[in-house]
């Protein structure tokens, strides 16, 4: 076998070139012009039910404004930085001056609002782009919200302020290479020496770890094996931060592998309120309605791009809306709006009068993500050829509920917290081997 060297590869592929070879792409919109891309996002035309009214003055003021902001300054950038699996950094600013992140944490420069306008946001975001949806919540829901819950008072003032108007941006680290769904076993490890503590460990699948100002890192306390909470700052001696290549949804997200090599935190920047993994549900019971909302937002878009789709596109002398079998598709993916939208409702409700519970979040999630899921699916089957290329938003929100759909426990393990609360039984581990067949 001959082995041709860099110098034969670049001519042997110069013979197979045409000339126009490494032309640019065309535009979408001449390249397909029968139909509009979604840079310039379809009107919502997915709330059948009237939703809205069931919102406050204040929760629709929200989804005005982060849908136009969304609308405006997203949508016609959100395909290139996804293909690129690059973030869009000049917008963090501009989010930033929406009033909505910081989501329901009161004071500390934090907007302070209902569970409700908080999910309206977090829907509103990932309309338009899941990826950007991700970012809100790993820096609100997770890595703000763990400030405002677990930290002390000197923190919350000296961080949130900053964080609320996304002058800084935080992450937060559970997840580990070797504990996923099992994350209450992390081995990340906090040592305890003069004037604070010494981390080691890995930790993976971390969004916006890359660029954080602030990372969140759960570790275990070596003296009394609790799980303890701590924030490191960007750059600290012994941190390296490496961002996770080849995914194929969320792209614009940075997730990342984060290494811990004896990286020293202050005692200063221990966080008090976080004791043990049982400290992190106050958290997770919010993060987790919010990632309900997310897949919510995203099958509104898909249904909304979808819509505006077949009444344009013309096949057989007929828009693609005339036909029987679209029609009855379409209709399937708007009933799975309108269900998962009262479902996310419902938990905001619950949440807001003290009465939700860990199983109602965990079902929530699961069953939205998948009900999210086959809306997707239907809009690119109803798109064609359309439905793989990002131009038309489907094929990239089919993609993004992927990572979704297993992120914030999977569809299997949130279905099994929500078995334990109605059965009593838990089984999340497999049954002890025997080691003799009982037959």
């Amino acid at each position: 076998m001959t082995v041709l060297s860099s110098t034969d590869r670049d001519e042997a592929e110069k013979k197979v070139k045409s000339s126009y070879f490494d032309l640019p792409a065309m535009d979408v919109s001449v390249a397909f012009p029968q139909a509009t891309p979604a840079s310039k996002f379809p009107p919502c035309t997915s709330d059948y039910y009237h939703f809205n009214e069931l919102l406050t003055p204040e929760e629709q003021a929200v989804r005005k404004r982060v849908r136009e902001f969304m609308e405006k300054e997203v949508a016609p950038i959100m395909t290139e930085y996804w293909e690129k699996a690059e973030f869009p950094f000049h917008i963090i600013p501009k989010l930033g001056a929406l009033g909505v992140v910081g989501g329901s944490i009161k004071g500390y420069g934090c907007p302070g609002l209902s569970i409700t306008a908080n999910a309206i946001a977090t829907a509103e975001i990932s309309r338009v782009d899941a990826s950007c949806g991700t970012f809100n919540l790993v820096h609100t829901s997770l890595g703000m919200l763990t400030i405002a819950l677990c930290g002390s008072e000197e923190q919350k003032h000296k961080y949130l302020p900053s964080l609320a108007q996304l002058k800084t941006v935080t992450c937060w680290a559970l997840t580990e290479p070797d504990n996923g769904s099992d994350a209450s076993a992390l081995q990340t490890t906090a040592t305890k020496v003069e004037g604070g503590w010494v981390l080691t460990g890995q930790k993976r699948w971390i969004g916006n770890s890359t660029f954080a100002d602030l990372l969140i890192i759960l570790a275990r306390n070596t003296t009394t094996n609790q799980v303890n909470g701590f924030i490191v700052k960007k750059d600290a001696p012994g941190l390296t931060v490496t961002k996770i290549p080849n995914k194929i949804g969320l792209r614009i997200v940075q997730n990342g592998d984060i290494l811990l090599q004896n990286v020293f935190v202050p005692d200063e920047e221990r966080l008090p309120g976080l004791n043990s993994f049982q400290d992190t549900s106050k958290v997770l019971a919010v993060s987790r309605v919010m990632v309900a909302w997310q897949p919510i937002g995203v099958s509104m878009g898909v249904y909304d791009m979808c819509h505006r789709y077949l009444k344009e596109r013309k096949q057989f002398g007929a828009p693609l809306a005339a036909f029987q079998i679209n029609q009855q598709k379409l209709v399937k993916m708007l009933g799975n709006v309108q269900a998962m939208f009262l479902m996310g409702w419902r938990l905001c409700k619950l949440y807001e009068s003290g009465q939700m519970t860990p199983g109602q979040a965990s079902l929530g999630k699961a069953w939205i993500s998948s009900k999210a899921r086959e809306t997707a699916s239907l809009g690119r089957e109803l798109l064609g050829g359309n439905g793989i290329v990002g131009d038309f938003l489907v094929a990239k929100a089919f993609c993004d509920l992927e990572p979704i759909y297993t992120y914030e426990g999977t569809y299997d393990i949130n279905t099994l917290v929500t078995a334990r609360e109605v059965t009593g039984i838990a089984s999340f581990k497999p049954a002890a081997s025997r080691s003799r067949s009982r037959l």
